[in-house]
């Protein structure tokens, strides 16, 4: 993917709640006023320039800020929502931190799974590569508890509950 202009983003699109409008016709089936972009299988919103692909949150958010960061966090978790309020510079590991709860998930808590060996429910949070252990429980409420303590005592404002 190529990288983008300032300048071409400013002249291409005007900003409206969280959409990108067309300022310039791109082509035939696109009129000025339009709005850009269109989901993808993943649910992101994609912008065609000049033949390349682009995402429109990451648009956006050059729009506003004049340059792109390598990763731009969707604070809600809704990627859907490119508000310009709703996007945030981050790491690779903020970003992970900020992911909603697994599909997979049995406790219905992040970060809690049930430790088969001590028949207890285990907290344990991950965070840069390295595991942090948040103690054994009998309840799987009293480990969701721990488990949201210890992931906002570490990951901060990117810690997510569901």
């Amino acid at each position: 993917m190529k990288s983008l202009a300032h300048d071409l983003v400013r002249e291409l699109f005007d900003y409206e709640d969280g959409r990108l409008i067309w300022k310039l016709k791109p082509n035939r089936r696109i009129k000025v006023g339009d709005k850009a972009g269109r989901p993808k299988s993943t649910g992101y919103e994609v912008v065609t320039i000049s033949g390349s692909v682009y995402m429109s949150h990451r648009i956006i958010f050059l729009w506003h800020h004049g340059y792109l960061p390598e990763y731009i966090d969707h604070i809600d978790g809704d990627i859907t929502n490119n508000r310009i309020e709703n996007l945030r510079e981050c790491s690779l590991s903020q970003n992970q931190c900020n992911r909603r709860i697994g599909t997979n998930n049995t406790s219905g808590h992040k970060g809690v799974y049930f430790n088969k060996q001590t028949n207890k429910w285990q907290v344990e949070v991950q965070y840069k590569g390295k595991r942090y252990y948040g103690g054994l429980f009998d309840s799987v409420d009293d480990a969701g508890k721990a488990s949201a303590a210890l992931r906002s005592s570490i990951h901060k404002e990117f810690a997510r509950e569901y």
